[in-house]
């Protein structure tokens, strides 16, 4: 399958990716995500309300709009890795990576041999992509997650992986990990401070810094140096649509004829 844009030829050219989240298994949710314009949709198979066969499902209906798929999985497992890269994922966010090695096994999971361990059988993304063996080394994306104090003090050691294309901070389990409440704590300069370290230390090593985020906080993170954000899930938009027409004077809903 060939996308409307690489997102490394993007990020080199200094762009910014913004992305939307996928917490649910609802197909037209989805549909709804895909067809936003959004540069990348992550599904979420760590936190989000969805197992294996939905998200094989999931990736075929994000398969509609033009943003690039990728899927946050369960855990650093060669194996959960290969399955949704199998599926359709362009790429994968791997949680809780905290060293070199760590970020090293995630890599060789997303690379055929000679340069990684995955194994062949691209049954979903092959219905989509004839010819998808010949690029999958060079396309896939290793999004390793740095969201812990640990990770932080291996940061160097895991940016200079050969292999890891961006890395993505989970601003909730680094919060906890620093000894705060979890989310995005801009008020504390600790936190500030973790996220300027990530920012610069991805600066030295020629690696994308990204970070999940809400819309609000979109701009500050790309003034401050990510060039991968997401900008809104698909539940907590619905949660956000949902409290503002409870609120509202007047019947939004009525306008769309139904």
């Amino acid at each position: 399958m060939v996308y409307p844009m690489d997102p490394r030829t993007s990020w080199v050219a200094g762009e910014t990716l913004v992305g939307g989240w996928i917490s649910t298994s609802n197909s037209a949710t989805t549909e709804v995500m895909a067809r936003a314009g959004f540069d990348y949709l992550c599904i979420d198979n760590q936190h989000g309300l969805i197992g294996y066969q939905d998200t094989a499902s999931l990736l075929q209906v994000a398969a509609l709009g033009s943003s690039l798929p990728l899927v946050r999985v369960l855990s650093n497992n060669s194996g959960q890795i290969g399955r949704v890269l199998d599926a359709g994922a362009h790429g994968v966010i791997v949680p809780m990576v905290n060293s070199a090695p760590e970020a090293q096994t995630a890599v060789a999971a997303c690379r055929y041999a000679p340069g990684g361990i995955r194994s062949f059988g691209p049954n979903g993304v092959g219905l989509r992509d004839s010819g998808y063996y010949a690029g999958a080394n060079r396309s896939v994306l290793c999004i390793p997650m740095i969201e812990t104090v640990e990770a932080i003090g291996a940061l160097d050691e895991i940016l200079a992986v050969s292999g890891v294309d961006a890395i993505y901070v989970g601003p909730a389990d680094l919060s906890i990990s620093l000894g705060l409440p979890p989310g995005n704590n801009d008020d504390d300069p600790t936190f500030m401070d973790a996220l300027k370290t990530i920012v610069d230390a991805c600066g030295r090593h020629g690696v994308v810094a990204g970070i999940h985020a809400t819309p609000n906080l979109v701009t500050r993170r790309k003034e401050m140096g990510f060039q991968m954000i997401t900008a809104v899930s698909d539940l907590s938009a619905l949660r956000a649509g949902i409290a503002a027409a409870r609120h509202s004077p007047d019947d939004q809903g009525s306008r769309t004829g139904y």
